[in-house]
């Protein structure tokens, strides 16, 4: 593919809390952008405060795409959101706008950028569902040790949390003796229609960093978190929805088995590791120009910085 076809795409990334939202409505205003979402809970129509999915207040106007458009009954893959995702990129493209890509869902943006594309081929029923027994009967860890046997790539890469993707990486190989970790390198060899400026959001004092995640959901309970999870609790959940943090956390203090205060310190403390995880993540792409938000002095400095190394960034861009 020609170079000067490729389209410029921004990619903003960086852990839970960090400040993408802020940074990606700051430079869709500036650049007449639009904004294609990169988190994999946020596209639940029911999930709002738990996923801390943006206000139309906070949108300020600017087209948010691959929001609050699935159902939380329903499941949702990497396969699925590509798709999509591609078909928003090319039609803000052609409309003449930029489109900016912003989330923490790792596993979305590295397939996005990479234009992964997913083996096609019918789900095993029969297959899924022994699975999902033996998930279910001896846990999730025989499910990683077989999948380690053949694909230790996966077995490392995906999280225990994952069950469905987890599955899917068996059936993957069961179905036809190619492993998900071969697919995925055999997808890369054929080139991106992207041309991605990357941006990371990340804090050199990482007290800091946990320090907003502490109050983000501080901030929550206030908003009324407590009665969204138990809706979202009691109601008939997807394996792909229930993987989000802020609701499964809270279930022993809706269940009378701890205090709210207990309940609360869990969410926090199981809301920065996911934030390490996702830092651990994004830290094994050398493509991602790094900022650190706590070398200035508030927010307004941190955008000015960002948008005047706009140009001198996007040189780099591969």
């Amino acid at each position: 593919m020609n170079e000067k076809k490729k389209i410029d795409i921004i990619v903003i990334v960086g852990p839970t809390a960090c400040g993408k939202t802020s940074l990606s409505i700051a430079l869709a205003k500036m650049l007449n952008a639009e904004i294609i979402s990169a988190d994999s809970m946020q596209i639940y129509k029911q999930m709002n405060i738990g996923t801390a999915k943006p206000t139309k207040e906070e949108m300020q106007g600017i087209p948010h795409h691959l929001i609050n458009f699935v159902d939380i009954d329903k499941e949702f893959s990497v396969a699925e959101y590509v798709r999509l995702a591609k078909d928003c990129i090319f039609d803000i493209d052609k409309r003449g706008k930029i489109p900016i890509v912003v989330g923490g869902t790792g596993l979305y943006i590295d397939s996005l950028i990479n234009d992964v594309n997913f083996i096609k081929q019918p789900m095993d029923s029969e297959l899924r569902e022994s699975l999902k027994e033996r998930a279910e009967k001896e846990g999730i860890k025989s499910l990683i040790a077989e999948l380690e046997s053949f694909d230790k790539e996966s077995a490392k890469r995906l999280h225990p949390n994952d069950v469905g993707r987890i599955i899917r990486a068996i059936e993957i190989y069961k179905q036809t003796g190619i492993t998900m970790s071969q697919h995925i390198e055999s997808s890369k060899k054929v080139e991106s229609p992207y041309n991605p400026m990357m941006i990371g959001i990340n804090y050199k004092d990482r007290s800091v960093l946990y320090d907003r995640i502490n109050k983000r959901v501080d901030d929550m309970i206030d908003r009324g978190l407590i009665k969204e999870a138990k809706e979202i609790l009691s109601s008939n959940c997807s394996k792909t929805a229930m993987n989000a943090i802020c609701y499964k956390e809270l279930l022993p203090y809706i269940n009378g088995e701890c205090s709210l205060f207990e309940a609360i310190e869990n969410l926090k403390m199981q809301t920065r590791r996911y934030a390490k995880r996702q830092i651990t993540w994004f830290k094994n792409n050398d493509r991602i120009n790094w900022f650190f938000a706590d070398n200035y002095i508030d927010f307004k400095e941190f955008f000015v910085f960002c948008t005047k190394n706009y140009r001198q960034i996007k040189k780099y861009m591969l």
